[in-house]
């Protein structure tokens, strides 16, 4: 396949072009955050966090689906870097109004701000507005709940929510906008870059970024560059992290690869990819696999689930990481390939220390696989500060199969925020089976896990809270099942 050094994207109706070996002003390790702010037509983003946390610079994206129609997201342009906007539309606060006669007409959703009063300081309302119109552009008079999700990556400290979900309510009604009006013509647009379906790689004495479509292609690069960063969605590995690294800096961008974003089923297990987004695996998780859809519902906002991959939260393998305890307590295996063979590994295997796990230099994680199992009970909980948008103190997924007399007859306890990687109590489980499963049982357990782990105490809480934390889930999970 052909390779080049230029990435493509339309931006204000027409197809903007930087090629990193021409054009010395741009990295591909820029930010589009740092790309947009460069422009003197694009000053409404702002930067407040840098680190996907605040949504001042959110944007929406617009990409060619399946159907042949342009899907919408919400994202943090902080996070994103510049290759990854390759065969996209970005969208800012500056597109949503338009000019008639030399009269500005205001968006739906910017008039509802209006209408409304939701901008004081005004400096985190170009944010708040595309979250809003990624909502508008996706939902037909959504819930309230909706809403609040679609705003929860926007942080404010003046505004107050109200006026915003009243702008959201009033402005998602279904209205026809310009976008809609001309969506043809982007579509044409988006199709004339697609047509060269090059790789995108670019190589300087400091930097190496390579970017296909094709997994083969990708798969032969990192057999020979296994010394380079690996992304897919790159919320954890932000510009600010890689601009810290040593040079020469090595990095595969997996966010291309389309074989890597698929979810299937048979009759025993699902296969989820490691490129498909949060977002998209929490719509099949909402009818799938409920526990996983409990936990994401949490998971950080909707511009980062947009954005990040399950391959990315095992990979990275924190022992908070919001998703490993459920994959734990779901028995769930890893797929690694390389470019010579496929390994199939259990998860508890895959991860071996803090932030350290089994994949080799040559491999890349292909997809995660969760046996199906109707007859377990299984619960997933989630404690921090901050229902939402929050690291975990800790976390904890419960998986528990009972006879017909309530024995228990199969057991997992997984923990995250409780060790230096997720673990299992063990010691616990093994108290617990064969157990008739009552309080008395749970109560005594509670005491066996106390001393099971040896948590850290940090700024979120100290290691007696979360010892006593986890015995109040383990006796929330019993007071659940036996109602």
């Amino acid at each position: 396949m052909k390779n080049q050094s230029n990435i493509s994207f339309v931006l204000d109706d027409k197809i903007v072009t930087i090629d990193f070996l021409q054009d010395k002003k741009f990295k591909p390790t820029n930010s589009v955050l740092e790309y947009l702010r460069s422009l003197r037509t694009k000053k409404g983003i702002k930067e407040g966090c840098g680190q996907g946390d605040c949504g001042a610079c959110t944007i929406v994206l617009g990409e060619i689906n399946d159907k042949n129609e342009i899907s919408y997201k919400a994202v943090n342009s902080c996070l994103l870097l510049l290759p990854m906007i390759h065969e996209k539309q970005i969208i800012t606060i500056e597109n949503l109004a338009s000019k008639k006669d030399n009269e500005v007409i205001l968006h739906p959703v910017q008039q509802a701000i209006v209408e409304t009063n939701s901008s004081q300081c005004g400096y985190c309302t170009p944010g708040m507005a595309m979250s809003i119109f990624g909502l508008f552009k996706n939902h037909k008079n959504p819930s309230r709940e909706i809403i609040e999700d679609a705003l929860i990556g926007n942080i404010c400290r003046c505004t107050g929510y109200q006026p915003l979900i009243k702008a959201a309510q009033n402005s998602c009604k279904g209205q026809y906008d310009d976008f809609e009006k001309n969506i043809n013509h982007t579509i044409d647009l988006l199709r004339k870059i697609k047509k060269e379906n090059n790789t995108i790689s670019i190589k300087t004495k400091d930097l190496y970024y390579f970017r296909s479509k094709s997994f083969s292609e990708t798969l032969q690069i990192r057999k020979e560059n296994s010394d380079a960063i690996l992304l897919s969605g790159g919320t954890d590995s932000t510009q600010k992290k890689l601009s810290g690294k040593p040079k020469p800096l090595k990095i595969i961008d997996l966010s291309g690869v389309e074989d890597l974003k698929y979810f299937t089923e048979d009759n025993e297990n699902f296969y989820i990819s490691s490129g498909i987004d949060i977002e998209k695996l929490r719509t099949y998780a909402t009818s799938k696999l409920p526990v996983l859809d409990n936990i994401l519902k949490v998971f950080s906002s909707l511009q980062i689930r947009n954005l990040a991959t399950i391959g990315g939260n095992i990979g990275v393998a924190s022992p908070i990481g919001d998703l490993i305890p459920v994959l734990f307590a779901l028995k769930a295996k890893v797929k690694l390939q390389s470019n010579s063979e496929k390994r199939i590994i259990e998860i508890e295997n895959f991860i071996k220390s803090y932030r350290k796990t089994d994949i080799k230099e040559d491999e890349i994680i292909e997809s995660v696989i969760i046996p199906k199992s109707d007859k377990n009970i299984i619960r997933s909980y989630k404690i921090s500060r901050r229902k939402n948008l929050d690291i975990s103190t800790l976390s904890a997924t419960f998986n528990l199969l009972l006879d017909n007399n309530l024995i228990v007859k199969d057991i997992i306890l997984a923990f995250g925020g409780m060790a230096e990687i997720t673990k299992r109590a063990r010691k616990t489980e093994d108290f617990l089976l064969k157990k008739k499963w009552e309080r008395k049982s749970v109560i005594e357990a509670i005491e066996i896990l106390k001393d099971e782990f040896n948590p850290i105490s940090d700024a979120r809480a100290d290691k007696e809270f979360r010892k006593i934390a986890a015995g109040n889930l383990l006796l929330k999970f019993w007071s659940e099942t036996n109602e």
